[in-house]
């Protein structure tokens, strides 16, 4: 007796009634852009009304895909147990609903960075990519990246966008919007403007932001006081100690730009403390717009990086890597999001 025909839609049945070819289907199902949009909404409708789903296993093997991309979250230096900047944690939303939009599982992971990270998944072959998020010192991050760039795995990181970036790297435009934001400052009649954060070589998303705020005050013809520029890293209690640090010098301050809205939220509670009122006394600004950023009283103004559009972009351009196509371009526009805490 011979073998049952099963009754079970395949990716053929699709092509045949779309007038395409089935490696067409697999790619406007798989998402690529190389379908036309007309064509792959076409593909997709004929797919739910056959009620088609994909065999995940059988196009790994034709493919020697996992179908998976592996998301590594780094610890930062921190002094509560979270270790994971809440800026990332708010991206995950978007990269999540890209990864099912395209077709692929997402692997998540928490690293320490001096872990054995950037083998493991290359040797075990779970993954067909890497996104890579938070890292803390670039410069011990540095070697890691270049042994990933030489044992040929797809990767991409969120990070400050340069010429000299080793790999792929998507990012905001800090250098735009450092400048925008002490634009901002010096139009609501700031003139003294301090920035909290680690603005060197270890810290570049934070360097570039600085960068940014002494183009502002440049082009305004004022001039830039290094004794205004205290290091702070991604902690509220580090800009808690950072503000109190800049008080405790005595330079004239009248505002001040963080570099993250963790670093603050921390120096807000400090210039309270110091009896200085926000933002009578000193604008204060942060950068990220995390969730808490609408919640401090007064609530802070800070430089909005466009989180859905940073999950599509990592996703889009790892992807690209994947399917050897050119590189969407890396950096994406800021924007002001003005609240009580500066004034105006």
């Amino acid at each position: 007796m011979g073998q049952k025909r099963s009754n079970k839609p395949t990716s053929f049945d699709i092509a045949y009634r779309a007038g395409v070819s089935q490696p067409t289907v697999s790619r406007a199902l798989r998402g690529s852009r190389s379908v036309s949009a007309e064509t792959r909404a076409r593909i997709e409708a004929i797919a739910r009304e056959l009620n088609y789903t994909v065999d995940k296993n059988a196009s790994s093997l034709r493919s020697q895909r996992a179908n998976t991309i592996a998301l590594l979250f780094f610890e930062e230096p921190s002094e509560d147990d979270s270790r994971i900047n809440p800026f990332f944690l708010a991206m995950l939303g978007s990269i999540t609903r890209q990864c099912a939009n395209r077709g692929f599982d997402l692997l998540i992971s928490f690293q320490k960075m001096e872990d054995d990270w950037h083998t493991r998944y290359q040797d075990s072959h779970r993954a067909d990519g890497l996104i890579l998020l938070g890292y803390g010192d670039y410069t011990q991050y540095e070697q890691r990246l270049t042994g990933l760039v030489a044992q040929g795995t797809r990767f991409v990181r969120w990070g400050s966008v340069r010429p000299d970036n080793i790999g792929a790297t998507v990012g905001s435009d800090n250098f735009g919007a450092g400048q925008m934001a002490g634009e901002h400052l010096i139009a609501q009649g700031r003139r003294d403007i301090a920035f909290l954060g680690q603005a060197d070589e270890h810290y570049p998303e934070f360097s570039d932001r600085y960068r940014g705020l002494q183009a502002a005050l440049a082009q305004g013809g004022l001039p830039v006081n290094p004794d205004l520029q205290i290091d702070a890293l991604t902690t509220e209690e580090s800009g808690y100690l950072a503000a109190k640090a800049l008080i405790a010098r005595g330079a004239r301050f009248d505002a001040i730009f963080a570099g993250s809205d963790l670093i603050a939220i921390g120096a807000m509670r400090a210039l309270s403390e110091a009896g200085l009122s926000v933002p009578g006394d000193v604008a204060l600004m942060g950068f990220d717009d995390i969730p808490a950023a609408g919640m401090t009283n007064p609530p802070l103004t800070t430089m909005m990086q466009d989180l859905k559009a940073a999950g599509v972009l990592l996703i889009e351009t790892l992807l690209a890597q994947i399917e050897d196509r050119a590189l969407p371009s890396p950096v994406l526009p800021t924007r002001l999001v003005r609240r009580k805490s500066c004034g105006g």
